[in-house]
């Protein structure tokens, strides 16, 4: 009996799948990982894309292809373009980027071979979506501007509309205010104060460490934290001077996936992963656990395994995910974001699901998140013969 598995084996085509990591990445540092912030990375993705491609051997089978995942780091973000391109020599056309946004540009830049697919598992940047984007670039994690859009719903929906917001004056938080700033204007939501933080106890800067201080003489329904870290923001629930809620980094924050979801099909998903990766399921692991299984569901709809056709494949209007949040998902043809819904989290519990109840798009609901077609300066739609809509 062991013959025909053998033969079945020595058939199938093998479909390299390679994940791209940094070694040095600011959110794996051991204090990070272990702190547990809500909507941060709590291990890297390999398991999360291994888990994906055990669940889709038996199908890809059938097709007579394999998946194998490949997994590459480097040291520097500079070595990525030499990595990307000896790759897509030796015959790789999948990668799974779990990269900073720099490293994610830089890897979209490098990339020679236009049937090469790259995927963004971990880089929030809006700029990606935007002025950076690319037609062989899809985005598995949401953008900065899905998840502040989320947030601003949902605080338009319950009339906490006046907003207080801390903020650290980092790159990445300054463009993390920016997105809300934007998604606040879209949404109604009024920000009555700025105030910059400064993570530390240096009394020297008590009016920027301090929480009591920094939220005592404004008059707000929440405050919202911005720090992309998650290390300042862990520290102001039940530390600000009137009794509101916090929001943003910590207390209620967005986040695309979480272990405490209880519908669609997501416990099993998450018990799946647990028994694998020994921890809860995030965002970030979700992520690489879903653009695995993208590239399946790709390979299962062509007729005939066709590599190089794959992304006409995936941007047709017809083709359609489970992600196991409730919506079927797929790709917007401007600048191949994935449509998804995004929840609203608290440490243990889903407290609600974006779109919130109310907030409505004529063509597709999960478009009230995020970049619309004609925002921004992306449209690669143009360039695509799918036609998606």
């Amino acid at each position: 009996m062991g013959l025909p598995a053998v033969a079945l084996s020595a058939e199938l085509q093998t479909v390299n799948i390679a994940l791209i990591e940094y070694e040095e990445d600011p959110r794996y540092k051991d204090n990070i990982i272990d702190a547990r912030y809500q909507a941060q990375p709590w291990g890297r993705l390999e398991v999360a894309a291994k888990l994906a491609i055990k669940e889709s051997r038996f199908a890809a089978q059938k097709k007579g292809v394999k998946f194998e995942l490949d997994r590459q780091s480097v040291s520097e973000l500079s070595a990525l373009p030499e990595l990307i391109q000896s790759l897509e020599a030796q015959g790789t056309q999948y990668f799974l980027l779990d990269l900073p946004g720099e490293g994610v540009k830089q890897v979209a830049q490098a990339s020679k071979k236009p049937s090469s697919l790259l995927f963004n598992l971990s880089a929030l940047d809006n700029n990606l979506r935007n002025e950076y984007c690319q037609a062989n670039l899809l985005h598995i994690a949401p953008s900065q501007r899905m998840l502040t859009d989320a947030m601003a719903q949902y605080l338009v929906a319950k009339k906490w509309k006046e907003v207080l917001v801390l903020y650290s004056e980092s790159e990445a938080d300054t463009r993390y205010l920016k997105s809300l700033q934007t998604s606040a204007k879209k949404f109604g939501v009024d920000i009555v104060n700025e105030k910059p933080f400064k993570l530390g106890n240096d009394p020297r800067q008590r009016y920027r460490n301090n929480i009591s201080l920094l939220t005592a003489k404004d008059d707000y329904d929440v405050v919202y934290v911005v720090d992309h870290s998650g290390e300042f923001a862990v520290d102001v629930p039940y530390s600000i001077i009137q009794p509101r809620p916090v929001v943003g980094a910590a207390g209620l924050v967005a986040d695309w996936w979480h272990w405490a979801w209880e519908r669609n099909g997501a416990p099993q998903v998450n018990k799946r992963f647990m028994k694998k990766g020994k921890r809860q399921m995030t965002g970030y692991d979700w992520s690489a656990w879903m653009a695995v299984k993208v590239i399946a569901e790709g390979v299962l709809r062509q007729e005939t395994f066709a590599p190089n056709q794959l992304l006409d494949t995936l941007l047709d209007k017809e083709f359609k995910l489970d992600g196991a949040k409730g919506y079927p998902l797929n790709f917007k043809p401007w600048n191949h974001q994935l449509r998804q819904p995004v929840f609203l989290t608290s440490l243990n519990r889903v407290i609600d699901r974006a779109p919130v109840e109310g907030f409505l798009h004529p063509v597709n609901n999960l478009d009230v998140l995020g970049n619309d077609r004609g925002e921004g300066q992306c449209d690669l739609s143009k360039s695509t013969a799918s036609g998606a809509k």
